[in-house]
């Protein structure tokens, strides 16, 4: 995949639950060390390729990413509050070596 500049993370509404993703990921980056990416929410009717790099979403709404959009551009979450998951999938995403601990 080529570099990921643009993290779209959706929701039904693009208000609710893919705001406080997109915090916890603009979080989770830093901590990772990540920048220049930008990130930003709106609603699953938005996802299609070239809108971002990668798409964000929770398992619930994984059927929302249209199939053209490849494997490696997605990131369904089990659970959407869960920093840790976030964590260890973005950072397999970039492609770093990394496993979230509890601090």
């Amino acid at each position: 995949m080529e570099s990921i500049t643009r993290i779209m993370c959706a929701c039904g509404s693009g208000l609710g639950s893919s705001l406080l993703v997109e915090m916890n990921i603009k979080e989770v980056l830093g901590k990772l060390g990540i920048c220049d990416v930008q990130v930003f929410h709106s609603v699953t009717g938005d996802i299609r390729l070239g809108a971002a790099d990668l798409f964000v979403v929770g398992r619930d709404l994984a059927s929302f990413i249209p199939e053209e959009i490849p494997e490696e551009q997605r990131i369904i979450l089990t659970n959407i509050v869960d920093r840790d998951e976030l964590e260890n999938k973005l950072a397999q995403v970039f492609g770093l070596q990394h496993k979230a601990t509890d601090a």
